[in-house]
């Protein structure tokens, strides 16, 4: 079988950022990078479900909200997923947005999104605080990101 793109990368060199993983047609994928892999430093399931509530609902919340095609945990506990439309957005527009989703999303003073038994199949393990911190630290790691680093 032929290697899938992110199996690809040297997961021994790679660092938090936001990389560009991959390109389908006007789909965009990002590879949102929060922890350095094969260190056994992980995000937690809490860490990763909180972020995903509260950056899913800022993207599709945004001005760019018609080009948000996808927001997602990554399966090895070290970032996330987005998918966007490279048809609406510039690589630099896609940067200028996940910067912004991260530092609403590190002052966010809301309400947990999704945090009922109706709306989440698994809200009990929901935590603000614990999205605020890690939106903190990955708003401070894109900071200044260009296009050109968006290359593996």
């Amino acid at each position: 079988m032929e290697k899938i793109a992110s199996f690809q990368v040297d997961h021994t060199t790679l660092r938090p950022g936001m990389y560009l993983s991959r390109r389908d047609g006007n789909v965009v994928t990002f590879d949102l990078r929060f922890k350095v892999p094969n260190t056994g430093d992980l995000l937690t399931n809490a860490e990763m479900h909180s972020m995903e509530h509260i950056i899913a609902t800022l993207l599709r919340n945004s001005p760019q909200k018609d080009a948000v095609i996808y927001f997602g945990p990554m399966g090895c506990q070290t970032g996330f997923y987005v998918l966007l439309d490279g048809a609406q957005l510039s690589m630099a527009h896609c940067i200028a947005l996940i910067q912004s989703v991260f530092e609403a999303g590190a002052n966010y003073a809301g309400e947990m999104p999704g945090k009922s038994a109706v709306e989440c199949g698994n809200y009990i393990n929901l935590d603000v605080d614990l999205a605020k911190a890690q939106c903190r630290y990955y708003a401070d790691v894109i900071k200044g990101w260009t296009v050109e680093q968006l290359a593996y």
